[in-house]
């Protein structure tokens, strides 16, 4: 029998209230998704006056990552590729995307789930959810 690891609600909590706290420091409203291994949703938070239309993008980020194993920035810039890129539907799913902000949490070397931020620019989305695979590497107190 083999065990997949998994975030549990209490550090997908932990992850969400960090960005989310993190994204009203900077004055920003970000949607934030922590999904498990299998890319569904454990925990999820969208800041007052953040887009309608990042719901779904954090979504399919976090869906992306946890079915893909990689970021969605890689495999947007895959995609984009002048030689060797081909288009997103390649991976057989709408659901997949390639902005970045999407980022898999590893237990192991496998991948336990994936924390996805949309609203900002790439690289903000990016550094906000990388925080939150990183608190995932801290103890909880």
């Amino acid at each position: 029998m083999r065990t997949i690891p998994t975030i549990d609600y209490s550090e997908a909590k932990r992850v969400v209230d960090l960005i989310v706290e993190k994204a009203s420091q900077m004055q920003k409203a970000v949607v934030v998704a922590v999904a498990d291994s299998h890319g569904e949703l454990i925990c999820f938070a969208r800041m007052d006056g953040a887009s309608i239309s990042s719901i779904t993008i954090a979504m399919n980020k976090a869906w992306t990552v946890a079915r893909a194993g990689k970021p969605t920035q890689e495999i947007g810039e895959k995609v984009r590729h002048p030689e060797k890129g081909h288009d997103i539907a390649y991976y057989g799913d709408p659901r997949f995307v390639g902005w970045g902000g999407g980022i898999p949490v590893r237990n192991h070397g496998e991948v336990a789930g994936a924390v996805a931020v949309s609203g900002l620019s790439s690289i903000e989305d990016i550094g906000l959810a990388s925080l939150g695979v990183e608190v995932l590497a801290m103890p909880s107190s």
